[in-house]
Parts: structure tokens; sequence; C-alpha cells
């Protein structure tokens, strides 16, 4: 028969015990780690009415922010709204606590874009090849997937092949993209819709691509160089760049500023 005496102070046990295991991260708990996690590390277009949102798996009291520009992420939640953000990137989600920790993780959202270049056209360096998922790596999923739908690229100028979106770029020039006489810093804004058959289920996606023209590369003036120098240093756009999510001093410095699209094809006669 159990001792009266020590009956209830193994009560009280017993109800401290419950009481500590029904917490739960969710409820601003720091005691354990917390994991930053929207389920994948690719997120992924969906058809469906509306914006596609997805939350990570938990939240915690604090403030999230997203890493370069281009993503639209609800600063309290952690929510990222994909259909208004700019795909085909790779972005760095930061959580900081309301202790000051942070915590941090890298996703994709699933899209194509193009490498910051020059292209050659007397090396014969004249096509531009998406990237897709953030890697040259990947190979875009071709069968069933549709390039510059509604020909809106092609309308204007910019011969972006349909099954596998590319750019080729001395048609583009024989097409007018420039005009009749390119001159030197032409600039020419184009945009591309396309459907890839893959886990998006074929959802409608864009993207903007801003092709530059220059007799040769000692035309090329310096604003341009400081754009994809900068580019370059922030580092988090594709993967191969500063892929660890680490922080640098750039980074501090650009935080608010940096702008990775649209992504710039240069191209320079010799």
């Amino acid at each position: 028969m159990l001792n009266r005496y020590l009956f209830f102070p193994l009560l009280l046990l017993l109800a401290a015990g419950w009481q500590s295991c029904s917490k739960t991260p969710d409820s601003g708990d720091t005691a354990e780690p917390y994991v930053l996690s929207y389920g994948d590390s690719i997120l992924y277009m969906k058809p469906v009415a509306g914006d596609y949102i997805v939350h990570p798996l938990h939240t915690r009291p604090g403030t999230y922010n997203g890493f370069p520009d281009g993503i639209e992420i609800d600063e309290t939640t952690g929510a990222i709204n994909v259909t208004k953000s700019e795909t085909g990137l790779r972005y760095r989600i930061s959580h900081i606590s309301l202790s000051g920790d942070t915590t941090e993780t890298l996703v994709v959202l699933s899209g194509i874009t193009f490498r910051d270049r020059f292209y050659n056209l007397s090396a014969g360096d004249s096509v531009a090849r998406p990237v897709y998922n953030a890697s040259e790596l990947r190979q875009v999923p071709l069968p069933g997937s549709l390039f510059d739908e509604g020909n809106i690229a092609n309308t204007e100028g910019c011969t972006v092949n349909p099954e596998d979106g590319s750019i080729n770029l001395s048609a583009s020039l024989r097409q007018g993209i420039f005009g009749p006489s390119p001159r030197n810093d032409d600039q020419k804004t184009v945009e591309i819709q396309y459907r890839i058959n893959d886990a998006s289920g074929k959802s409608k996606n864009k993207l903007k691509v801003l092709l530059y023209w220059y007799n040769s590369m000692a035309d090329v003036p310096d604003y341009l160089w400081e754009i994809l120098n900068d580019r370059t240093t922030q580092g988090v756009f594709l993967r191969g760049s500063n892929q660890n999510g680490s922080h640098t001093a750039t980074d501090a410095r650009t935080a608010k500023v940096a702008k990775p699209r649209p992504p710039c094809v240069v191209i320079v006669d010799h």
C-alpha cells in the first residue's frame, strides 16, 4: 500500500512531468534548438487558385527574413508567397528569436534563370542556356515543358527556343532586338513565360531577362562591372556560390539592396 506521506509529492512530480511533455516548439519555448525548415529544399509553384504560400513546419516568435531581394516572406510567420517571389533562385531564410539567436536555412524557389555573363559572338559564344532550380548540374525536364508561352519574347525580337528555353543571341540580333544598328550600352528587357513539366504541375511561371550590347569588352562601362561583381560576391543565387549560407562582410553591406534579377545577358561583338 502506498505510503500516504509519499503520495502527494509523487502526484506533484507526475503533474510537473506531464506539463513539461505538453510544451511544443511553437509555443515560444526556446529550451530546444529551433530547426527552420519548409519540408523540402526546393519549393515548386502549384496550380492553385490565388497565391501559393508555403509555411515553415514550425514557427517561433521573432522575425523572419530572406536574402537576397526578390522573395516575398512574412516577417512574423515565415510564410513564403511563392507566387509573388522571383523563382529560379536560391534564398537564405533567417529567423531571429526574441533573445537574438539566429537560425538559417537555404531554399530554392523552382524555375529557371540565366547566368550573369558575357557572350562573345566572334568566339562563337552565341546561345544563352537557362539554369534550372538554381544549379547548372540539374537538367530541365524538357518533355511536356513549354517556353515563351504566348510568344511574347520572340515577338519582341528575342529568339527563345520554345522547347528548351535557350536564347539564340545571334538570331536575336538578326531579328532586330536592338534595332537595325546596335550601339554600345543598348539594352532590352524581355519577359519569358513558361511551364515546366515537373513537380509544379506545369504551373505558369515567368522571368525577365536584361540583354545588353557592346562592340567590345573595352566598351563595357564601370557600372555594369559593379553590378556583376556585386552579384558574384553576394553569392546565394545559384548553387556553388557561397552555398553554405555563411555570412560575409559583403552580405552585411548589401542585405537590403541585393537584386539578382533580372539576369544580365551581355552580348559583345568581339
